[in-house]
């Protein structure tokens, strides 16, 4: 890898469409887990001007029989997740209000061939809730252990949703995205070349002084958030570069669940299998194998048996071992990959259901998810098990064994 280079990475708001979206979907799998921590979902969320669509496959005791009869007050509990998650982002618009957007509930059963190849029967383990390849990264460029151009975007955003939820600055609107470039000089960040912060703000801002305000006010998050030296020069920092952002979320732009994956992973940094997390159960290994993946990556940095780790893990549907485990330490490792890929299956059991077991992932755990990235967080034993680093201990004793 060379040692000098520029990368950038970008991150999205709670209230971007496609984050509004994926905020719903796991306020339904926290819903159903709630009720059910065996529930299976895969819940899909479309939101545009005044609606929302729920749309997807689920089941679960108390929720949904297989004949697709809801369970009593079920569905308006659906309803009231969904709003209370509109309204807990901010969203009081004309084009988008939480008390009155238009709300459609096509949830369905899950399909009995699916159910058949996942769950438990006799001699067959659980199943893996569908096929595909999931990549865990970590690095040792910030205290997290992520990307460091990934991990500027989210704190950019965040301080901004602070300030705009505790009335510091009540000219912020919800939708907005921010986009960090950082120069690395043998390997780590250095300073930063270029910033970007694209965001939705109140009427009374969209006049060539409101702008200027608003410029100001984003260029002291970036000097708050960013270590001290590393602002670019003035015309390297760009605030609303389209001149005016009144019109937004999903009143300007439809959302989806799931088009945000590498906002919510390694900000381009590191491989993506393609799948999505939000709205799914952890029997789908999009989402558990995704986080497992993570753990044991960043248990590998830790532990200080390589800088930067990327691993990879495939899965068959109905098939509950992984087909292959894939370590990749980038040339900066003190042990071999290969051993990395003997011991680390050893300390984890790698099926659906061991990794949900290993990381209590039968919990409604998910709506901190959706937004400021999945991983890079702080465990606090409940939420983000998969970002805690209890397994040095053990991986440093099996590689010396």
């Amino acid at each position: 890898m060379r040692k000098s280079f520029i990368f950038t990475s970008e991150s999205v708001s709670e209230g971007h469409p496609d984050k509004v979206a994926d905020q719903i979907s796991d306020s339904i799998v926290d819903l159903f887990l709630s009720k059910d921590p065996e529930a299976r979902v895969a819940c899909e969320t479309l939101t545009t001007t005044n609606k929302v669509v729920l749309a997807g496959e689920i089941r679960g005791r108390g929720i949904m029989d297989t004949a697709g009869n809801w369970a009593p007050g079920i569905e308006a509990e659906i309803e009231q997740a969904a709003r209370e998650t509109v309204k807990r982002i901010g969203y009081e618009q004309s084009g988008f209000h939480w008390k009155t957007f238009d709300f459609s509930n096509n949830l369905h059963p899950q399909s009995a061939h699916i159910a058949m190849g996942v769950d438990e029967s006799g001699n067959k383990d659980e199943g893996a809730g569908d096929q595909g390849i999931m990549f865990g990264y970590a690095t040792d460029e910030t205290p997290g252990l992520m990307p460091a151009t990934l991990y500027y975007s989210h704190k950019i955003l965040e301080r901004m949703a602070e300030d705009r939820h505790s009335g510091k600055a009540p000219f912020l609107e919800p939708d907005a995205k921010s986009q960090v470039t950082l120069q690395y000089e043998n390997e780590l960040p250095v300073r930063a070349t270029a910033l970007v912060v694209s965001t939705q703000h109140s009427a009374d801002l969209s006049n060539d002084a409101g702008q200027a305000r608003l410029r100001d006010y984003v260029k002291g998050v970036f000097a708050d958030v960013l270590p001290k030296g590393w602002l670019p020069a003035e015309d390297k920092i760009y605030v609303n570069p389209t001149g005016l952002f009144e019109i937004g979320g999903p009143d300007g732009d439809a959302g989806v669940t799931g088009r945000k994956i590498i906002v919510d992973t390694y900000g381009g940094a590191a491989p993506h299998g393609g799948g999505a997390f939000s709205g799914k159960d952890p029997t789908k290994v999009d989402r558990s194998a995704a986080y497992v993946a993570r753990y044991l990556a960043k248990n590998v940095v830790a532990a200080g048996l390589a800088r930067r780790v990327t691993i990879q893990l495939s899965y068959a549907i109905g098939i509950a071992e992984p087909l292959s485990v894939y370590v990749d330490t980038h040339g900066t490792g003190t042990v071999s990959e290969a051993k990395l890929e003997e011991v680390l299956p050893k300390l984890v059991r790698l099926t659906p259901k061991g990794i949900r077991e290993h990381l209590k992932l039968n919990a409604p755990i998910y709506s901190k998810t959706a937004a400021y990235g999945h991983f890079g967080r702080d465990s606090d034993g409940t939420h983000f098990t998969w970002e805690a680093t209890d397994l040095v201990d053990k991986l440093k004793a099996a590689v010396a064994a």
